[in-house]
Formats: C-alpha cells, sequence, structure tokens
C-alpha cells in the first residue's frame, strides 16, 4: 500500500491491478439549475456572488505543510470493477481506481491501466468494457480481482460474482451484483506514460431496481457505495450538503 511519501503510485492505480432546469441524469445525480453562473456539477463550478458563504478566517488557520515532489495524491477515488471479455476466453475483471466522468454530453469516461495487465489487451482489442459500481457488500470482491491477475484464475468464480449480458456490448458482461453496470465503447486510447487512458463512451446504464424509490428516482446514495483512499477502502458517510446548498436563499 502507498505508504505516503510522495511520487509512490496508489495500488489501484499502479502497482496492483487497477470511475435544462431542473434535468436530472439517469442516476439522479446530476442537475443544472440554469441560473447564471451555475455551471453542471460534473463539471465542478458553482459561482453565485451572493451573501452568506463563509470561508474559514486566516486567523484560525494554522497548518504547517510539508512541500513533497510530484505525485499522486487526488483522494478519495472510485474502486471500480471493470469487466470485460474476449472472443472464447473466460471474462475477467479487473479492479481501477484511475477511473473518471469526462465528459456530460455525450457521456463519457475514462479508465487508465497498465499495459501489462491481463484485461489491457481484452480492453484494446474488443474496444468494449463495463465499469461496475462498488458496495460494502462488495469490497472484499473488489480489492480481490485488484490483487491477483486473471492470467491466474477466474476472478468470477473465485469471488462468486455473476457475469450477465450486457444490453450494448458483444462481449463484455456486467457484474450481476453491482448496483449499476456502465456499458462502455472505447472512442481513443492515450498513451501516456505507466498507464494508457481509455476514453470511452457510455452505450448504457443499468441499476439495480431495488434502489428505486416510490416516486421511481434511482437512490443511488443508499446502495452503500466504497470509495478508495490512500490505501484504503472507505464507506461513504453522512451528507454534508447537497448540490448548490451554499447559494440557497435563506
Amino acid at each position: 500500500m502507498n505508504s505516503g511519501k510522495a511520487g509512490r503510485e496508489d495500488p489501484l492505480g499502479g502497482e496492483v491491478n487497477s470511475g435544462g432546469a431542473g434535468r436530472e441524469d439517469p442516476l439522479g445525480g446530476e442537475v443544472n439549475s440554469g441560473r447564471a453562473g451555475r455551471e453542471d456539477p460534473l463539471g465542478g463550478e458553482v459561482n453565485s456572488g451572493k451573501a452568506g458563504r463563509e470561508a474559514p478566517l486566516r486567523s484560525e488557520v494554522n497548518m504547517k505543510k510539508q512541500h513533497w515532489r510530484a505525485g499522486n495524491m487526488l483522494y478519495p477515488l472510485p474502486a471500480v470493477m471493470v469487466s470485460c471479455a474476449r472472443d472464447g476466453e473466460k471474462p475477467n475483471i479487473i479492479t481501477a481506481a484511475w477511473v473518471g466522468t469526462i465528459c456530460s454530453d455525450p457521456a463519457m469516461v475514462s479508465v487508465s491501466i497498465r499495459p501489462e495487465r491481463y484485461s489491457y489487451d481484452m480492453i484494446r482489442e474488443t474496444g468494449e468494457f463495463v465499469i461496475n459500481l462498488t458496495t460494502k457488500k462488495l469490497a472484499w470482491a473488489a480489492d480481490y480481482c485488484g490483487v491477483r491477475s486473471g492470467r491466474d484464475v477466474d476472478k468470477f468464480k473465485e469471488t462468486g460474482l455473476t457475469p450477465g449480458r450486457a444490453q450494448h456490448l458483444k462481449l463484455a458482461p456486467v457484474i450481476e451484483e453491482s448496483p449499476v453496470n456502465i456499458e462502455c465503447r472505447v472512442t481513443e486510447i492515450k498513451e501516456l506514460g505507466s498507464h494508457h487512458m481509455f476514453l470511452a463512451e457510455v452505450l448504457g446504464v443499468s441499476v439495480d431496481e431495488e434502489y428505486l424509490n416510490e416516486k421511481g428516482r434511482f437512490e443511488l446514495n443508499q446502495t452503500g457505495l466504497i470509495a478508495y483512499s490512500h490505501g484504503t477502502y472507505m464507506a461513504l458517510g453522512e451528507p454534508c450538503g447537497s448540490f448548490g446548498w451554499s447559494v440557497k436563499r435563506k
């Protein structure tokens, strides 16, 4: 695991096998209010200019910081299981944390994988994969799929996970136990260095009906999602706000 020293890579990213006004996205997450200065939450920026936003007083800030050389220290991250397959071979799962949203329209994601990993050639050759979100119940399986190679074991068999048929892909399976399956088609591969980044278009999303509320809204935050932070799998905690709450009129 990552010792905390600058420059050492996180296992899931590197050393071990590595996610109109009032309009909502299919997962119930993305909201765009249409107000001036407020951007898509997946793009991040909120700029209200309204009074009532508090910042820590400089007199209350007393921090001493060390300055390290460049390294990966962007946490927490999603710890997702990426499923893939090649014709005539057993399907595989690789756990990855170097994953992210890169575009809302069209919906696109990225996954960065080391070329020496077993899943790398599968994804490169077939041009498809599925991002499967992980929960507390799936934490053990997610870790196992990140530290064992598909060259040596059948990860679906060893973890007891169930491969299911994807709706939009020919070969890559979904993981049935995951509450969210994101089916992806590769559009571009960027050979960056230690990792190659697969840019991919999202073709479809499947969600577990168990988490649909009475209004048909998907309650993603009730699924028990986990994140990965500095070598540790973490369950998501209590809410501390929602998108736009800092600028709402009192």
